[in-house]
């Protein structure tokens, strides 16, 4: 199981990859896609949206089941990733790339795992 070391992760078992001090995409783990099982459908918030940390903003939908996805910050969605429309099961073959949406103007960021401190939450969870 991949778990890059220049992204940051989530115990909700999102990653972060921050591109500045105030902006991150964010996408599912590939934990998180194997639990899910093969993704079928996502959607993904409004651009624009004005987010609160912890807002259930997202859904995955696999063939297995519905997963929520939470805003780990709170700030405001300035992109999608629409390629998902058309294409949902490319999270599947390439998680830490196909991200889900992207958060500006962020606060609250203290949350965030280190690669070591988010294996041993998925040891836990094993």
């Amino acid at each position: 199981m991949s778990r890059p070391k220049e992204v940051s992760y989530l115990k909700t078992h999102e990653w972060v990859k921050f591109i500045d001090e105030t902006t991150a995409q964010v996408g599912i783990t590939d934990f998180a896609q194997e639990q899910l099982g093969d993704i079928v459908f996502v959607e993904l918030p409004e651009i624009g949206q004005e987010v609160t940390k912890g807002d259930q903003i997202a859904e995955v939908e696999s063939v297995k089941t519905v997963s929520n996805i939470y805003t780990p910050f709170t700030g405001v969605i300035s992109k999608i990733n629409d390629n998902l429309e058309d294409a949902p099961e490319s999270v599947n073959e390439a998680p830490f790339v196909n991200w889900l949406f992207e958060v500006k103007e962020i606060t609250d960021k203290e949350d965030v795992l280190t690669a070591d401190e988010y294996e041993q939450v998925v040891e836990e969870e094993a």
